[in-house]
């Protein structure tokens, strides 16, 4: 079962494929610029609390797990079928918008599902797993999927140079094959996946949305609540800031400070070195903590999350041309990305979430998260516009120190055990 809600989890391509434009090499051919194709994130970040609260209090999470995702592999088909249309631009935008929404519910309802069907012990044996696959999702929608609809443009094109028709070929498969792979995932699951208890405990859906003053103001009386909700800010405050500028930076000109890789070499660093580091430390991170308990597991988490940033630093410093120097980085950020990020999950869902309103509090907890990310990230393009990839990285550096002081205070509410001695 613990297996079945972990793979379910992961499979949060139903939210990460949307984006795929963000780096996708053939994105710009297509009418695409990079900040369009990111509005769908911001989209997916902005609607995780209100939608969460509504799920909270209305049918399973099993119920809202399965619909998200024959939902999102619905339109996943629908929008294969606009890059054929004249206005395509518009249609696919207006279809990933709602693709975004659908894939935030996917996420906390999935997550509703892991809180409430695993016990406290089993959370932290599998919060590896369940990280590992959440964001593999994200490495192979930015860096499978894209070096494969390049490849395919190429191979559709009669003169073997990608042309607009190619593209649109290309994406046309890309998308249909998310399309089926998340139909299918919504029939597999729909047999095999745990309920997670009923989310509105018999109520209809018009007492539930009567209790939502009630969800609301849990949430804001709980035990060290403001304190949680700096501490879930500082976090990934660094993470913000790189997020976006990162594939910037690697794609950039040497003459500006930047690498100077293409599309096809940021996809196969992410897509093979990026994976298998994150994949490792997601999965050694959910053994430390089990061994350890999150407790006294968290300040060397934040320690393996946050340090890795420094490796930006020295490749915009140095701008390194050798690929084994700049994969090796990747791989060093990357392995602490999956190390410290699951710690954070965990101790949203053990310190943050407990009590009557599980789901609905998690979602709170996650929305501050990501809205952090997203509010750092609007003014990281501004930033390294202003000074530099050098400085910038600096920066952000400095911008970690308070996630250091935050974590290594940072009271626990409940009793925190490992599963091991």
């Amino acid at each position: 079962m613990g297996f079945v809600i972990v793979l379910c989890d992961g499979f949060a391509v139903c939210r990460s494929a949307h984006g795929l434009g963000s780096s996708v090499q053939g994105a710009g051919d297509l009418g695409c610029s990079d900040s369009v194709l990111d509005v769908s994130d911001h989209v997916a970040l902005d609607d995780q609390v209100p939608v969460e609260l509504f799920l909270e209090l209305y049918r399973t999470k099993k119920f809202w797990v399965v619909g998200s995702q024959l939902l999102s592999g619905v339109l996943f088909g629908v929008a294969a079928l606009s890059l054929h249309l004249p206005l395509f631009f518009a249609v696919s935008v207006a279809v990933f918008a709602v693709v975004a929404f659908s894939g935030a519910t996917h996420d906390i309802a999935a997550d509703g599902v892991y809180m409430s069907e695993l016990s406290p012990a089993s959370q932290a044996k599998y919060i590896g797993w369940q990280g590992a696959f959440y964001n593999l999702a994200k490495l192979v929608a930015t860096g499978g999927l894209v070096w494969f609809a390049g490849w395919l443009s190429k191979r559709f094109s009669d003169s073997g140079a990608a042309t607009f028709d190619a593209y649109v070929q290309s994406w046309t498969v890309v998308l249909a094959i998310l399309c089926g792979l998340l139909v299918l995932l919504g029939i597999y699951h729909s047999r095999e996946l745990p309920s997670g208890g009923s989310a509105a405990d018999g109520h209809s859906l018009r007492e539930g949305l009567r209790s939502l003053k009630e969800v609301i103001a849990a949430f804001f009386t709980k035990k060290h609540i403001w304190y949680y909700i700096a501490f879930i800010v500082f976090y990934r405050l660094g993470e913000g800031f790189v997020m976006k500028i990162v594939p910037l930076f690697l794609k950039a000109d040497t003459a500006a400070g930047g690498l100077g890789l293409t599309n096809q070499q940021i996809g196969l660093y992410y897509g093979t070195f990026g994976a298998g580091a994150f994949l490792l430390g997601s999965l050694l991170a959910g053994y430390y903590i089990a061994h350890r308990g999150l407790r006294r597991s968290l300040f060397t988490l934040c320690c393996i999350f946050n340090l890795p940033f420094a490796v930006y630093a020295l490749l915009a410093w140095f701008q390194p041309q050798s690929m084994w120097l700049v994969g090796g980085g990747i791989v060093v950020e990357y392995f602490g990305y999956g190390f410290g990020f699951v710690g954070l999950t965990l101790f949203m869902m053990q310190q943050v979430a407990p009590g009557r309103h599980q789901m609905a509090h998690y979602a709170f907890a996650s929305g501050i998260m990501n809205l952090s990310v997203m509010l750092t990230g609007a003014v990281s393009g501004y930033l390294s516009d202003w000074k530099g990839y050098g400085v910038f990285f600096i920066v952000v550096m400095l911008a970690t120190i308070p996630a250091f002081v935050m974590t290594w205070f940072v009271p626990f509410t409940y009793d925190d055990k490992p599963t091991t001695k």
